[in-house]
């Protein structure tokens, strides 16, 4: 771990020394505090959707994946009554009384998506309740127990994600912005901030899960990091300008490069990380994100240091994975044990991105609206970032702790400690069976 020591000093000094940025503020004159009606209901109500809508299934894909469904579509159950609450009888509306169309539609949209996760989980599980019905009956036995399974897990992950949306689309709609020509630009940053989330995720899964992070697999997650960074930055050069039907705009360059470097580096990427081998390039091309961030000039003040914040994180992140690969694991896949300094770079992932997610303009005007500044908002997004981190970590730990206690985990059988307890038996066996065994008499017969 000395080893280590110097490269992070220099990368953590490298990327917070240009920090000292003039402490200029933005007049916040011209701007009215917002009337807050019944903040404490609101709240509360927050709340139930946070943990009933997000956390509770989250843990329920825990146990799917795990192969606990009685106990993963009870949870689901109790999430989809509430569900049915939160659409007939609640509202999330602004201090007009107003629920923007997005976040009543997500709120459908889960309800009827957790009910249907009931229902395949009841089918895989053999719910008594289902099961009476003949035509059920005939559905379970030609589809089969596993698929019906796969299917509920894949359900229940993508009732996860439906609540992250929901929860995140509630104080969109409490605070009555991301409306008319603003939706765009906020679309735009929820997706692009949920999907570093979801990196540094991964991140943590391959870290966490111990039947992925020793995973004899002939490809490297740098190898398929390169290949989705590559695919994503094709797709990013052709659609964030239209090509000799418009002019160009300090926007369209800004966008439309950092798809080219993706892609370049992507198929550089590639090559390097061929036949196994761990390789720098999905980390670096992170920092030139992060860097290329830090620098977009905004309207607002305020706006610029966020963004100037988010990039420096990420730049972190993608250093601190390049000293990981580079220095603690030494171009191996994995170690003996996880090492604290390697929980780092998906957090930073985690908190970039939620940073991005709060950095538009209409939240960021939203802030100044209410009398606070860019540190005291940088230092919420960290907080943040903390619980959704900490919130992560726990739904992989749970999911471990319960996969190996079973050994029928989702991906388990492909781990070598599921198949390390088969060999040693089968050599075994073949050691003690006699050379004129029945089983060798009938093979020669044959």
């Amino acid at each position: 771990m000395q080893n280590i020591r110097l490269p992070v000093i220099g990368v953590v000094c490298a990327c917070f020394i240009p920090f000292a940025l003039a402490m200029d503020m933005d007049s916040a004159e011209k701007y009215t505090r917002p009337e807050i009606v019944d903040a404490g209901s609101k709240t509360f109500h927050w709340l139930c959707t946070l943990v009933l809508s997000l956390l509770l299934p989250s843990y329920a894909a825990a146990l799917s994946f795990a192969g606990k469904s009685y106990s993963a579509v009870f949870l689901q159950v109790i999430s989809g009554a509430y569900a049915i609450v939160d659409v007939l009888a609640f509202r999330y509306g602004d201090w007009d009384g107003v629920e923007n169309r997005t976040s009543r539609g997500a709120g459908w949209f889960l309800l009827g998506l957790l009910w249907l996760t009931v229902f395949f989980g009841g089918l895989s599980s053999g719910t008594s309740v289902l099961i009476r019905n003949k035509k059920l009956q005939s559905f379970v036995s030609h589809t089969g127990e596993r698929k019906l399974s796969l299917v509920h897990r894949g359900l229940s992950l993508l009732v996860t994600i439906t609540g992250w949306v929901k929860t995140c689309l509630v104080p969109v709609a409490f605070f009555g912005f991301c409306r008319e020509e603003h939706t765009g630009q906020c679309i735009a940053h929820g997706i692009m901030g949920s999907a570093f989330i979801l990196y540094g995720f991964i991140y943590a899964l391959v870290l966490v899960v111990p039947w992925l992070r020793n995973s004899k697999s002939p490809y490297s997650q740098d190898f398929i990091d390169s290949w989705i960074m590559c695919l994503w930055g094709i797709v990013n050069t052709f659609t964030e300008h239209r090509w000799g039907r418009e002019a160009w705009s300090m926007g369209d360059y800004q966008h439309t490069l950092m798809g080219i470097i993706w892609w370049c580096g992507g198929i550089l990427g590639i090559f390097l990380s061929r036949g196994g081998r761990r390789s720098f390039v999905p980390s670096l091309i992170i920092i030139f994100t992060g860097w290329a961030m830090s620098e977009h000039s905004q309207h607002l003040l305020i706006s610029t240091k966020v963004h100037y914040f988010f990039g420096l994180v990420l730049m972190l992140g993608g250093a601190l994975r390049i000293v990981e690969i580079s220095f603690l694991l030494r171009d191996q896949r994995t170690l003996d044990k996880i090492y604290s300094f390697q929980y780092l770079p998906p957090f930073c992932l985690v908190c970039a991105g939620l940073t991005f997610m709060g950095a538009n303009e209409q939240q960021l005007e939203l802030v100044l609206r209410l009398g606070a500044d860019h540190s005291s908002y940088t230092l919420l997004l960290g907080a943040a970032a903390f619980l959704v981190y900490f919130w992560m970590l726990t739904c992989l730990e749970f999911y471990v702790r319960l996969a190996e206690r079973a050994g029928q985990g989702f991906l388990y059988k492909y781990s070598d400690d599921s198949n390390a307890d088969q060999s040693p038996e089968f050599e075994l066996q073949g050691i003690s069976d006699p050379p004129n065994s029945s089983y060798e008499s009938d093979d020669l017969q044959t």
